[in-house]
């Protein structure tokens, strides 16, 4: 029989609703019940693609015997931290400041006012290597629960005392200068590893914001060792078996130093943030196995991630059959049956392939031959011959690997994520040629605009009701949207619409940024504390407000809504957008320098906000060459501080000398105008680029070459 989560959208919470546990959702029924039946609430967080989740519940979830004592002495509350980042936030930090550490499965015990008294992550079924079993764990809290209630309320608010001071905003007196980028640099420098790229030793995690800002500082600074560290990194992330050579994408990190065994399960905010990064790692080298790596990852987004309708699924597992990885490896007599004697010679020797294998007797793909010139040698045929024989290998292990029982899929769309996959498919299609990935990313934001929007209201996630193509108007599924967006959400969303503004200068994109910008301060902004905060002013209430500040797999919300206001702002020119994001990084200006992995995304913001930043406008019809080849110009090197428009049309300065008023019909695309446009057209008919800097331009230019001079 099902518990509470049996009509529940999220696929983990669906996962637990047949648990012999009386699990309930997140809600008001559960904190009733354990009022009414003075018990303690057992919260259990976790995310559908986590292995020690599906551990966990195997173990003591599925087991009826503990169930019973879970039910008999608890009530207990499931939550997805996918769905619901604020209450993660909240009792994460909780659990790490008790204990030092967390993770997932988060397990936390609390009061029926959502108090948190003790917690931790992963509890084995019996007493383990000195680690407590569950069972004893749940009948030692139940009893202290009832016979030391007090002291167990004492230590627990000050546990929250201390994490709500930790979100607490404290502006900085100190400037924001580019002492701070450099002392942030030498840090990081300090921790790499340069040998096998990343930083420190096992695990190794993607960390793309790290890079993106390593990148920037190279490009500021002329610093080659930032520039290198990254290079590093991303060749060895791509040769190793963190990427999937054979269907694309990246797996979530490296349980090695080498970048060789992963943790399998695939999340599409990884391969979203990674895509972007290997586009800006080729476009400062032009080293094209970085080219290669973004159709490969955003290749295994369209074919794998996608609803028919535009939205991109959240993860996969790591598991299948019960095992980890096993979708993904090979022994060696299963290539040789795939492939044939000739094919297998040569895809064994590029990717390592053995009779013992490389894990657990099977073998994770991997590049293990990097040098091409003397791999063809060795195997007795031209460079271009091997590589077109490791191609032909990959296409047929792919096709005879979709014959494996496939990881589980968590199809919930999530706006955050596929904002980053948005930006990911507008910024790589534009700059790389592919107008099919600037579509991908053009369907994605009508997605999010049809889906997404309840009540005028921005959504946090949404989840397929029905069959695809069983929807109700061509190219639509039937779905349910739930729980308002948080800060993350709109922040990633507006960020996302601008870099589709610049790939395709559609002005209705700049539009809708502008208007979901507005109702992120509206909703976030605290004027009194000059900060976003990471729940809507209206939300339920918790504990307290959440505000995580920190960059971790995903930038905090803070962070990209600086970048992203700091972006609008030359967009529209309406100073209010910088000033925010000004007080907003006063608010963390002194963590920066000390902690540059916990703030990447921060420090990204710092350096446009610091920059001389080029304004680039590109005025001329969107389908003449000519236009086209200015853009590609303007599109081509790594500028990170380039903000871009065009045009088809002059547009001129409203009567009272500001931006035209929003008027979507006064202009062909719609939108709201950007001052950037104001005043510029053609050039004798022909179309032309404009390079300025704070709205003062150089003279208009209509030859790529002379447009490539003067952004140099």
């Amino acid at each position: 029989m099902s518990n509470h989560l049996a009509n529940e959208t999220s696929p983990y919470l669906q996962q637990h609703r047949d648990n012999p546990v009386d699990w309930y959702p997140w809600g008001p029924e559960a904190f009733a019940a354990a009022k009414l039946l003075d018990r303690p609430i057992l919260l259990s967080i976790g995310y559908s693609a986590c292995h020690w989740c599906h551990v966990m519940a195997h173990e003591s979830f599925e087991n009826p015997g503990i169930a019973a004592v879970m039910n008999r002495l608890f009530v207990s509350i499931k939550v997805d931290r996918e769905e619901r980042p604020d209450i993660d936030a909240i009792y994460m930090a909780a659990v790490q400041a008790m204990n030092g550490s967390g993770g997932w499965p988060l397990t936390v015990f609390m009061t029926a006012e959502g108090e948190p008294f003790f917690g931790g992550t992963y509890f084995p079924p019996e007493d383990r290597r000195g680690m407590a079993g569950f069972p004893r764990v749940l009948e030692s809290i139940a009893d202290a629960y009832a016979t030391k209630r007090g002291d167990l309320l004492s230590n627990s608010s000050k546990v929250i005392t201390a994490i709500q001071s930790q979100g607490a905003p404290h502006r900085s007196s100190e400037p924001l200068g580019r002492n701070v980028l450099g002392l942030a640099f030498l840090g990081l420098a300090g921790q790499a590893d340069e040998v096998e790229g990343g930083f420190g030793m096992q695990p190794k995690f993607p960390q793309p914001m790290t890079y993106e800002f390593l990148l920037r500082y190279w490009k500021m600074a002329g610093a080659n060792q930032a520039r290198d560290t990254v290079t590093l990194t991303l060749t060895k992330m791509a040769q190793g078996g963190i990427n999937d050579q054979v269907g694309g994408g990246f797996h979530r990190y490296s349980t090695d130093a080498y970048w060789l065994v992963p943790h399998f399960e695939k999340m599409l905010y990884d391969n979203a943030q990674l895509a972007t990064l290997y586009l800006h790692g080729w476009q400062a080298t032009q080293e094209p196995l970085f080219a290669r790596v973004v159709e490969g990852t955003l290749g295994y987004l369209l074919k794998e991630m996608r609803h028919p309708s535009g939205g991109f699924y959240s993860a996969t597992d790591a598991d299948s059959e019960g095992d980890e990885g096993k979708f993904f490896v090979w022994l060696e007599q299963e290539m040789d049956a795939v492939l044939g004697h000739d094919l297998s010679r040569v895809a064994k020797a590029y990717w390592g392939v053995t009779r013992d294998g490389n894990f657990e007797g099977r073998n994770i793909l991997h590049v293990a031959r990097p040098d091409a010139e003397a791999l063809a040698a060795e195997l007795g045929m031209s460079v271009e011959q091997m590589q077109g024989g490791v191609e032909l290998a990959r296409q047929k292990l792919y096709e005879e690997r979709k014959k494996r029982v496939s990881p589980g899929l968590d199809d919930k769309v999530l706006t955050a994520w596929n904002a980053l996959a948005m930006r990911a498919f507008a910024g790589c299609g534009a700059a790389m040629g592919r107008p099919e990935w600037v579509e991908a990313a053009r369907k994605n934001a009508d997605f999010i605009l049809r889906e997404l929007f309840v009540g005028g209201r921005l959504k946090r996630t949404w989840k397929a009701s029905t069959p695809v193509g069983h929807g109700t108007e061509p190219g639509r599924a039937e779905g349910v949207a739930k729980q308002n967006a948080f800060l993350e959400d709109h922040a990633c969303f507006v960020d996302a619409l601008l870099t589709l503004y610049e790939a395709t200068f559609e002005a209705r994109w700049l539009g809708e940024a502008q208007r979901i910008a507005d109702e992120m301060v509206r909703l976030f902004w605290s004027e009194s504390d000059g900060a976003f905060f990471d729940t809507p002013g209206d939300h339920e209430s918790l504990i307290f407000r959440p505000r995580d500040i920190f960059d971790n797999a995903t930038p905090s919300g803070g962070s990209v809504a600086v970048t992203a206001l700091l972006r609008l702002a030359v967009f529209t020119g309406n100073s209010s957008y910088e000033e925010k994001a000004v007080l907003s990084l006063r608010t963390v200006r002194d963590y920066m320098p000390q902690a540059a992995q916990g703030f990447a995304q921060w420090l990204c913001a710092l350096d446009f906000h610091l920059a001389r930043r080029q304004e680039v406008v590109i005025m001329g019809p969107q389908d003449d060459p000519a236009t086209k080849a200015l853009a590609e110009t303007a599109r081509r090197g790594y500028a990170p501080n380039m903000v871009l428009a065009g045009a088809e049309w002059p547009v001129p300065l409203s009567a009272k000398g500001g931006m035209a008023a929003p008027d979507r019909a006064a202009s062909p695309q719609g939108g709201v105008e950007s001052p950037l446009l104001a005043g510029k057209g053609l050039v004798n008919g022909r179309p032309a680029a404009y390079v300025c800097e704070n709205y003062a331009c150089q003279t208009p230019v209509t030859d790529p070459d002379a447009l490539a001079l003067q952004l140099r």
